[in-house]
């Protein structure tokens, strides 16, 4: 078997350079995405730039049409990549539902559900079947791409808050569980991160306070790549992990806006 990383959300924005992080380093990538269509561009993408590994790309939704885990979708991809003589050592579980706008009092709760559900019970499917497979050839690791906001609330952001905080309890939990399988899991929290989005939306990343940081910068899709890199290739003794990429702003009581940027 022919080891390989598993990167989940990986068309887009910090999941793209995370692809090219582990085939920079001659890992065989596995990625996901949720369309068909910008998974065959980014697979062609990814075998044009590095041609010595080997990439494959899966179309992957997370939610069923009722609301429920798409497990069967999970199960056909794993039992296909078993077929290519891929072992996924390493799962990186980029993907997440955002949850973006989620008014307590306006949403209805399939849309909480739904987040939990992507965030938190998707993500154990993944590495419930990535994990047997890691048992049986002598270990692995997972890293869950969390968030600072799991210790630090944002407007309308419930369910994303909610479901970072559970991910990091089954994140410790799975390290406990699997330590003796020889599979590390670990997790990086980015803060705000320099994406499409940043862009697209330059008024409001202006003046977002995120962004005054104490190193006076923010983190880049590649500080979060290197990241998860430093916990698949470096972090041997090291499970149930918490490194925060936020360029200091958990550290901070309140941001320091320049008087100049007010």
């Amino acid at each position: 078997m022919r080891k390989a990383a598993l990167i989940t959300g990986a068309c887009i924005n910090t999941g793209v350079d995370i692809v090219e992080k582990f085939a920079e380093e001659g890992y065989n990538v596995i990625f996901t995405g949720r369309k068909s269509d910008q998974v065959a561009v980014k697979e062609q993408e990814y075998k044009s730039a590095f041609p010595g590994v080997t990439v494959v790309g899966y179309a992957l939704g997370s939610i069923c049409e009722d609301g429920t885990v798409d497990e069967t979708s999970v199960i056909k991809m794993f039992e296909d990549i078993d077929k290519k003589g891929l072992f996924v050592e390493t799962l990186v579980l980029n993907a997440a539902d955002q949850g973006l706008g989620i008014k307590l009092f306006e949403n209805p709760l399939s849309d909480f559900i739904r987040v939990l559900n992507t965030n938190v019970v998707w993500n154990y499917c993944l590495c419930e079947h990535a994990g047997r497979r890691m048992r049986n050839n002598g270990g692995g690791n997972i890293v869950f791409v969390n968030s600072n906001t799991a210790y630090r609330a944002i407007p309308d952001r419930v369910a994303y808050s909610a479901s970072k905080g559970g991910q990091l309890g089954m994140m410790r939990a799975m390290a406990l569980d699997l330590g003796k399988y020889n599979i590390r899991v670990n997790a990086v929290l980015p803060g705000m991160i320099r994406t499409d989005r940043w862009e697209k939306n330059p008024d409001f990343y202006k003046n977002v306070p995120s962004r005054y940081t104490p190193l006076g910068d923010v983190a880049t899709g590649r500080d979060v790549a290197d990241a998860v890199w430093y916990f698949a290739a470096h972090a041997r003794n090291t499970t149930g992990a918490e490194l925060v990429v936020d360029g200091g702003n958990s550290a901070q009581l309140y941001p320091i806006v320049p008087k100049t940027d007010k």
